[in-house]
């Protein structure tokens, strides 16, 4: 602002022009501005450079019948500081128009920043339920204001939510299937009426208690994505013909990963405790958003493929070994964008046309497959990798720079605390599905296996 402000005084004649110097001075003055402005500002293309080197070309004009000295020095003052005009102008531009321009440009970053809000938002479940649920999650930012909270706001978002759930009651317990009908049933009195729900939560609102209102908000939320689990028994759509010969994820699974240190030392609880040899890593996996990625997964987990591979770490993942010993399937990249209702095979997100993925790269702990070898639009049979998101390395709103880019399938949801403590060379011990078997579809038969 203050190059913006600087030039404009200048262009409205506010700044005196200072003393005129010898020629002499004036010249070498010139010359060196002329090379400060090159390498300051490092335009070396077309029109912008031809816009601030302007002084040699004054110095040329300065021709020798002049009619006096003083004459000539003054020209050359005025093209200096014509010069010295453009050049504040195009900093000014540089510091103050450009980064404006970027921020218009950057994509909405309403990304969630834990696994458990990703793995939230992306279950396939009643429209009614996602309205409460948003509704809910509105709280959860507005709890973030550091000093007075809009109690008021907060009332009216659990407000709504109770009208939504009261009036529409039979549609929301009418899309779970019947096996699941009473446990439904009393996922949603628990919504409404028990500790920890709905009513809990404008008790807290009214005695304006952020701590313990955070606690019952977590529970609700909670309660809010069981009943949307009920609601999605399988996938919402169709996968496209020449995938259904792979192995697929209908829905939801959990792997637990047992760790140890490759060179005998320990893991350090970072909640107290002794310290272990061996470190247990727990990853939710979503076939909703990511079927055949997951299915992939799942089927190599219990084929035993991770026991005993080795690590390695990068500056923002670790890395599962490549050779595992088993083949799994040559997946193509697998990425759902935000707000569709299905996968985008082999083609990867324009982060800078505004997609998202339902299942963001830019969280801690995200669990992704690596690209193949041969082709970036298809991902790694076997090779995994835990991304360990910083923020200090993404780029506009904390979006990471390789966001849409790799077939995330799931997120550390217990143990996020080991991944900072894992170094290259330590192994994993077993890796378990120790929830989702059903879940898991094995064709009689396979594409070739990779």
């Amino acid at each position: 602002m203050a190059s913006r402000a600087a030039a404009a005084m200048l262009l409205a004649g506010a700044v005196p022009v200072p003393p005129r110097p010898p020629a002499a001075a004036v010249a070498a003055a010139g010359a060196r501005c002329c090379g400060w402005r090159r390498r300051r500002l490092g335009l070396q293309r077309g029109g912008i450079r031809g816009r601030v080197s302007c002084c040699s070309s004054s110095h040329r004009r300065a021709a020798p019948d002049r009619p006096s000295c003083s004459a000539a020095e003054e020209g050359v003052v005025v093209e200096l500081l014509k010069g010295a005009v453009a050049a504040l102008a195009v900093i000014a531009q540089i510091s103050v128009s450009l980064p404006a321009n970027a921020i218009l440009y950057s994509p909405d970053t309403n990304v969630p920043r834990t696994g458990e809000l990703a793995l939230r938002r992306a279950i396939p479940a009643n429209p009614n339920m996602k309205t409460i649920q948003e509704s809910l999650e509105d709280i959860s930012y507005l709890l973030r204001i550091p000093q007075r909270k809009p109690y008021g706001s907060m009332e009216g978002d659990v407000k709504k939510a109770m009208k939504i759930a009261m009036d529409n009651k039979d549609t929301i317990l009418a899309s779970i299937p019947v096996e699941l009908k009473e446990k439904g049933s009393k996922l949603y009195t628990t919504l409404l009426e028990e500790k920890g729900g709905l009513q809990t939560l404008l008790k807290y609102i009214k005695e304006n208690d952020p701590d313990k209102l955070s606690v019952a908000l977590a529970s609700s939320l909670d309660t809010i994505a069981e009943l949307e689990l009920l609601q999605a028994p399988g996938l919402s759509f169709l996968l496209p013909g020449q995938y259904l010969e792979y192995p697929r994820l209908t829905g939801r699974g959990v792997v637990e990963f047992s760790v140890e240190k490759g060179d005998g030392s320990t893991f350090f609880p970072t909640a107290g405790g002794e310290p272990k040899s061996v470190a247990t890593i727990q990853i939710v996996v979503d076939g909703y958003s990511a079927p055949l990625t997951a299915g992939n997964f799942a089927k190599l987990v219990l084929d035993g493929a991770y026991d005993g591979v080795t690590l390695k770490c990068a500056s923002q993942a670790i890395i599962a070994d490549n050779e595992t010993g088993k083949k799994g399937y040559t997946v193509p990249l697998e990425v759902m964008p935000a707000g569709q209702f299905e996968p985008l095979y082999r083609t990867p997100l324009s982060i800078q046309d505004g997609e998202l993925p339902v299942l963001p790269l830019s969280v801690y702990g995200a669990v992704a497959m690596a690209h193949s070898v041969d082709s970036d639009e298809y991902s790694s049979p076997t090779q995994f990798f835990f991304y360990l998101y910083d923020k200090r390395n993404s780029g506009l709103g904390g979006i990471s720079f390789d966001e849409g880019q790799f077939s995330v399938f799931g997120y550390t949801t217990d143990g996020r605390e080991v991944l900072s403590q894992i170094k290259t060379g330590d192994i994993i011990r077993s890796a378990k599905l120790v929830q989702g078997r059903e879940r898991l579809v094995l064709p009689p038969t396979a594409p070739a296996e990779s």
